[in-house]
């Protein structure tokens, strides 16, 4: 999970077969509050974009009680052109990542391993960033 500039925000290692749609709501609950230069830390994004894979029902009713207004696409309704505009930032994030060669293929077998690797690039991506 990113926000709008392409920082992580949260990663999680999962098996090849387990559904991403499945993860959502965990991905949303790993989210570490945003600290604020003044008053509460922000506890949660206003909206969220998602693709079809999280278009489920139960996500979308999670979200409204999170309070996170669900900008998932619809079947049928909603093309993915318009997705576009903001799923190119999760996908340059992605491209991030694959900069780092162990974690391109997968050679741990413990995934605790393989998370401490994905966080340490998350940890490295946010540094970058900072440097600018």
């Amino acid at each position: 999970m990113v926000e709008g500039q392409g920082i992580p925000l949260a990663a999680k290692v999962t098996a090849a077969n387990v559904n991403d749609g499945t993860q959502l709501q965990a991905m949303v609950e790993a989210i570490e509050p945003i600290a604020r230069p003044h008053g509460r830390p922000r506890q949660r994004p206003q909206k969220l974009h998602a693709d079809l894979a999280y278009a489920s029902q139960q996500n979308r009713a999670y979200l409204r009680q999170r309070g996170i207004q669900p900008r998932i696409a619809r079947k049928g309704i909603e093309s993915r052109t318009r997705l576009g505009r903001f799923r190119w930032v999760v996908e340059r994030s992605q491209a991030w990542l694959a900069d780092f060669r162990r974690l391109n293929v997968r050679e741990e077998r413990r995934p605790e391993l393989h998370q401490a690797f994905l966080d340490l690039a998350c940890a490295l991506i946010c540094w970058r960033f900072l440097q600018r």
